[in-house]
């Protein structure tokens, strides 16, 4: 991988030093987590950012219609295709502790085919619509939909990569240092 720029003046910021706008999420997520995530510390400083970030997350988390196993695979999908370490690493552990099993998560990690046919149509099918800037072919479509997700289910694979490429890109602009609860799952391209 080639190097790539990265901010130097934007440094992480906790409840206290955060812009206003920021404030009440990252007390939520002392609250819910009892820490604040490194890259929620880094995106804290645009609140418009971590804002669209966590209200586009949660939705995907709470209303996409797909079981936590294929929220990984869509989520992870898109941050192996954005080769973003922190978030491969973050999806990792939370579909270890989703209880998904891990050589779902393995095989998108490699690079590979997930061995459950429908799994790997969604996989394929989020990766096709990173690939073609979300112009898949009426095959590619017809695949997805025959392995039994929905047209809607679309628009939710849309919501997911705009909520990872925001924390992806970001990700990568930070060089946002991995949590250490989420070392065990570590990842790099």
């Amino acid at each position: 991988m080639t190097s790539i720029a990265k901010l130097e003046t934007v440094v992480a910021v906790d409840v206290e030093s955060a812009p206003a706008g920021s404030k009440e999420i990252l007390q939520a997520s002392l609250v819910q987590l009892g820490r604040i995530p490194n890259m929620y510390a880094f995106m804290a400083n645009s609140p418009g950012l971590l804002k669209t970030y966590r209200l586009g997350y949660d939705a995907f988390r709470s209303e996409s219609g797909f079981n936590k196993t294929e929220q990984e695979v869509v989520l992870l999908a898109i941050s192996r295709f954005h080769e973003c370490t922190y978030c491969v690493a973050v999806h990792s552990a939370i579909a270890d502790m989703n209880r998904v099993d891990s050589e779902v998560t393995d095989a998108i990690r490699n690079g590979d085919s997930i061995k459950d046919e429908k799994l790997e149509s969604l996989r394929v099918f989020t990766t096709v619509m990173l690939t073609t800037r979300g112009r898949p072919q009426p095959k590619e479509l017809s695949r997805l939909l025959a392995s039994g997700f929905t047209e809607l289910q679309v628009l939710e694979i849309i919501l997911a990569i705009a909520v990872k490429t925001i924390s992806n890109y970001s990700n990568h602009l930070f060089d946002t240092p991995l949590d250490p609860g989420f070392s065990a799952r570590e990842w790099h391209p």
